[in-house]
């Protein structure tokens, strides 16, 4: 049986972006621009941990680095993130399409079914013990 090799998640966004740390960093630096610090103390994180997430997305190209003096500062390169954007939105027509789907079958339910109390209020006040 013949299988193809992954590609390294060092080389390719889509799958730098399957390890659920390297998302959780990425939506946290969307807010703004952050330091190695910033995001181990907010994302309670290890820092050798979030260096190497960070090499892995500057490596792939979705986030940018700035140095000031000692300090790096990292942020979410917008452009870089786009392609795997543009990829999804190819199947909001099918999340849209299946939505409408549920909706109708509600609605034919909600058509179909007698209602329990034909429009009556229930009265606590004339319920016996």
């Amino acid at each position: 049986m013949f299988c193809m090799a992954r590609a390294a998640t060092t080389s390719d966004a889509f799958n730098a972006v399957a390890e659920p740390r390297r998302r959780e960093i990425l939506m946290y630096l969307a807010l703004r621009e952050r330091t190695v610090g910033d995001i181990v103390a907010s994302l309670r994180l290890e820092q050798p941990s979030v260096s190497k997430h960070l090499r892995v997305l500057r490596d792939v190209g979705l986030v940018h680095v700035r140095r000031t003096g000692r300090q790096r500062f990292y942020r979410t390169n917008a452009n870089a993130i786009r392609p795997m954007y543009e990829w999804t939105r190819t199947f909001e027509r099918f999340w849209g399409h299946q939505l409408d789907r549920i909706k109708q079958r509600a609605e034919a339910k909600m058509k179909v079914l007698p209602h329990s109390n034909s429009g009556r209020k229930h009265d606590l006040n004339t319920e016996k013990d």
